[in-house]
């Protein structure tokens, strides 16, 4: 269950260090090229929640398990891609198959287990979560450096098709079959309306600065939050009248969910941003090879672990207190990294990055995993794939929303700025991002369940 939680969150990143050489290959442009990026996220979170309620009707193991061999699939597809729009459609129809699959691990992990052994696995899954996004980056670098027999940026998807295999094989054999006791049929009004709200926020954003802000993404900006309104008025009359909508209104008067999901956003906002901009930072500024600005996380990801392995026992000590010391944390680190970045550019070295890497790593990994078991502790088994949707929906949007808003602040500073002064600015924005998650964390259940 958890290689399938990692699969989609590598894939998400992988690519940043592999752009410049599929720009050199396939002639793609920096329009083309962001859909490549964008194309998968916004497919990836547009569906989350339906593969979620599909997963409570079906079965969550034969959804986890098409989900798997659908990404496999596409990833190959993505691999042989011939040319930049194969690609963009290729990455469209792996983020979908990543959202039938995705969100069975956490519905499985929810219905099939509790006590102490839930607490471990989502412990575990949300260290999984974390080091899959920075192992993404790594993992890429390292690929395309290697250019296996001549794969060069081919070969960051043509890896997953083994990999899927064996996760199929490993499921078929290990995870068991749940299902909601009372299944609900799919909503429809809500998925078209929640994919729109999606699609005119997040399409603008990515692809505006590339694209010259045509006509049509200040159109789509202005049409989200009546799109957004609407999906939400539907959402509540379908409540209320007895039927199951897409995303309960409902489901948030649950107490942590209410309170730790609203903290996933600047979150994963202030991380998928951090991960575009430096990819694009140390590759174009300091002139790093692939595997250069891989390895410059490995101390993000050595701590992320570290750190999430001790969480469970402090969480036991400290409760929710845990998430509010690894937002202080990793505001230490952030802080550290952006005097290191304006002392020292463009001559920055990774023994000048590593302290601040390192630390802001270790506060992420005592965050994440915990804001996970507080989002889903109030959530009821019959619910599991609905709960389990939104939390990674939340957290896949934010990602997206991260590169598409800090990425656009990095490259649109940049050529006035010059490259060490927009990375400091994008930092102080990340860094406002982590005080909000500071003072949101205040208002968190102080036990964890």
């Amino acid at each position: 269950m958890l290689l399938g939680a990692a699969l989609p969150l590598i894939d998400f990143f992988i690519v940043n260090v592999a752009l410049p050489t599929m720009d050199h290959d396939l002639h793609a442009g920096p329009a083309v090229l962001e859909l490549v990026v964008a194309g998968y996220g916004v497919a990836y979170a547009v569906l989350l929640v339906l593969g979620g309620r599909l997963g409570d009707t079906f079965g969550r193991r034969r959804l986890f398990l098409a989900g798997m061999a659908a990404f496999g699939l596409t990833s190959l597809a993505c691999g042989l891609a011939p040319d930049a729009w194969s690609l963009v459609g290729a990455r469209v129809a792996q983020g979908a198959s990543a959202a039938l699959m995705l969100p069975q691990v956490l519905a499985t992990i929810h219905s099939s287990t509790s006590g102490t052994h839930r607490a471990r696995a989502l412990s575990m899954y949300g260290a999984t979560a974390g080091l899959s996004m920075v192992a993404g980056q790594i993992l890429g670098g390292v690929l395309v450096a290697a250019d296996i027999a001549g794969t060069g940026w081919r070969a960051v998807f043509l890896v997953n098709v083994p990999v899927a295999v064996i996760g199929l094989i490993l499921a078929v054999r290990t995870v068991p079959e749940t299902r909601s006791n009372r299944p609900a049929p799919v909503d429809v009004p809500g998925t078209v309306l929640l994919a729109l709200s999606l699609i005119t926020l997040m399409v603008p954003l990515t692809e505006g600065r590339a694209a010259g802000w045509p006509l049509w993404t200040w159109l789509a900006l202005g049409a989200f939050p009546f799109v957004a309104a609407a999906f939400y008025v539907v959402e509540r009359r379908a409540d209320r009248a007895g039927r199951t909508p897409l995303l309960p209104p409902s489901l948030f008067a649950l107490n942590g969910l209410r309170r730790g999901l609203p903290m996933v956003v600047p979150f994963s906002i202030g991380f998928g941003g951090f991960m575009f901009v430096i990819a694009v930072a140390l590759q174009q500024g300091l002139r790093y090879g692939p595997v250069e600005a891989g390895l410059a996380l490995a101390p993000m990801a050595t701590t992320f672990f570290v750190a999430s392995l001790m969480g469970p026992r402090l969480v036991g000590r400290y409760g929710s207190r845990v998430v509010t010391a690894g937002g202080l944390i990793q505001a230490v680190g952030i802080a550290m990294l952006m005097v290191a970045v304006w002392r020292d550019w463009p001559d920055l070295s990774l023994a000048g990055l590593l302290p601040g890497v390192a630390l802001a790593g270790f506060g992420q990994g005592l965050q994440l995993p915990v804001l996970i078991r507080i989002v889903l502790a109030d959530v009821p088994n019959e619910r599991a794939g609905v709960g389990s949707g939104v939390m990674v929906t939340t957290q896949q949007s934010a990602l997206a929303l991260g590169v598409a808003t800090l990425g656009t602040l990095f490259l649109s500073l940049e050529p006035s700025m010059g490259m060490g002064d927009a990375l400091v600015i994008t930092l102080a924005a990340q860094l406002a991002a982590i005080a909000l998650t500071l003072l949101l964390s205040l208002r968190l259940p102080r036990a964890v369940a």
